[in-house]
């Protein structure tokens, strides 16, 4: 008897084992079992990463976090956003023992915001993990005030959960621009990635950009001028993870326009969605790349408050494969809200976009971007609102759809408060969005569609400073608070095929 013969009798014996005695004899009559249809049920635990917020002096950073209260959840769990560390003390890395830090945040209890703080340039970056009550749709904003300098303004991003892949238009080289890809490993092993950069031309020649290694719970901020010589003013940056996850966010850096976070583009798709162009933008610029093997004809239009219009002089956009395709939109809202809708003129191609949005003229002049993202889906919240300061653009580009905005309880008290809303198909609205009673502090925006087609949302913090009109703009799409998990029974007789 070979070898062979007795691997195969000996698998035979084992499946018999763990099958027992109805692998040898199931029963003629009993009917086969099927998965059901997926209940929707929460997640139970989230991961966000928090970039280092900012290389100033005089910059001040709040952090704030907030989980909406959400049905079906268990009774326990915890969060906490803690400063992430490379190595311990003595040296042992990622196998031993990390320090232990006092988080900048811990939330006491769902539906209410919890709230932190940190100034200087020595900000580090921070891993957040919830869970349990705490996990489903957990958001976090980090927000920051420059007074002055490079980048002075409002700058402001949402945590981002770890992936492998993003995709960035918009960020720059120029001579004018400081721009950081900042990358956090939220796990016990090193992750490996290559960042390339695409200008107008096609991929910048860079091998320092190959196999750039992020170690265990840190985060790598990497200068793009750094990784090429050549100084171009539109780009896209793609970061590829080749081993491990991380997140990643652009911080993008002007001398005299201000500056803000560029956050990854949604997925490449051929149809595209970019809410909540401030009214008074005095100039919006359209970064557009292709991500796919061929050419890209795209269709512009703005989803305006009366309806879709085509921008006079720009109807469609060219964008050839592999180049970073830009054009100037000027001041295309024209004193009312606005979303950009791009979808293709025949052929579907896949592409990334993004907005570069300013506000302000000549010395005031301050900068923030929008990139194309997901539809709101079930439920999207926004975290960190005060009321004056707050814009809420909703904007629902195919079909008419029902939406509710709850504003939480604010962090130093108050009630919370729900609106619905009617958002007509093609239209953008800049929607009173209702205030908690009693607020004290700052409060979450949730927001909720009820029925009909899909929407995108945006939402616009303002501050104004010694004249200088500080913004920042974060997109809202869907939270991810629920996964579907399929009802399925056993079904032993599927060993036998």
């Amino acid at each position: 008897m070979n070898r062979t013969t007795l691997s195969l009798l000996a698998g035979t014996a084992a499946l018999a084992a763990v099958t027992g005695f109805a692998a040898l004899d199931p029963p003629a009559t009993t009917p086969a079992h099927t998965a059901e249809t997926a209940a929707q049920l929460p997640v139970e635990r989230t991961t966000l990463l928090c970039p280092a917020p900012s290389l100033s002096d005089i910059a001040d950073t709040s952090y704030t976090s907030f989980t909406p209260v959400t049905k079906g959840t268990t009774s326990g769990g915890k969060a906490e956003l803690q400063a992430a560390a490379e190595q311990s003390a003595d040296g042992t890395g990622s196998g031993g023992k990390k320090k232990a830090a006092k988080p900048v945040l811990s939330p006491k209890a769902p539906g209410t915001p919890a709230t932190g703080d940190t100034s200087g340039a020595d900000g580090p970056a921070y891993v957040g993990t919830a869970e349990g009550k705490y996990a489903p749709g957990w958001t976090v904003q980090e927000t920051t005030e420059v007074a002055a300098g490079t980048g002075r303004g409002l700058q402001g991003v949402n945590c981002t959960a770890a992936d492998t892949d993003f995709w960035f238009p918009g960020a720059s080289t120029a001579a004018s621009r400081t721009d950081y890809v900042h990358l956090t490993n939220p796990d016990d092993g090193a992750a490996v990635v290559d960042i390339e950069l695409y200008g107008k031309d096609g991929q910048l020649k860079s091998s320092v950009g190959e196999g750039i290694t992020v170690q265990p719970h840190a985060s790598e901020p990497v200068l793009l001028s750094t990784l090429t010589d050549e100084r171009q003013t539109d780009l896209t940056v793609h970061v590829s993870v080749r081993s491990g996850r991380v997140g990643a966010s652009v911080q993008a850096l002007d001398d005299k326009s201000g500056g803000d976070w560029l956050a990854a583009s949604a997925d490449p798709s051929g149809s595209l969605v970019l809410p909540g162009i401030p009214k008074d933008a005095t100039d919006v610029r359209l970064i557009a790349f292709t991500t796919g093997d061929s050419d890209a004809d795209l269709k512009v239009r703005l989803a305006s408050p009366d309806g879709t219009i085509t921008p006079a002089g720009n109807e469609t956009l060219h964008v050839k494969s592999g180049m970073t395709t830009a054009t100037d939109l000027g001041d295309v809202t024209r004193g009312e809200a606005g979303s950009l809708i791009l979808t293709p003129t025949d052929q579907s191609v896949p592409v990334v976009a993004a907005l570069r949005v300013t506000r302000g003229k000549g010395a005031n002049q301050e900068t923030a971007y929008i990139p194309a993202t997901a539809p709101v889906g079930t439920r999207a919240t926004s975290a960190d609102n005060s009321g004056k300061g707050t814009t809420l653009s909703l904007t629902a580009p195919t079909a008419t759809a029902q939406v509710k905005v709850t504003a939480s309880a604010g962090s130093g008290g108050g009630t919370a408060v729900s609106k619905t809303f009617t958002i007509k198909s093609g239209t953008t609205q800049n929607i009173d969005a209702p205030v908690p009673s009693g607020r004290k502090g700052t409060y979450a925006l949730t927001v909720e569609t009820v029925s009909g087609g899909p929407v995108y949302g945006a939402r616009t913090l303002a501050a104004t400073e010694d004249g200088v009109p500080g913004f920042t703009i974060q997109t809202l799409p869907d939270d991810r608070g629920t996964v579907a998990v399929p009802e399925a029974d056993q079904d032993v007789s599927v060993l036998q095929k």
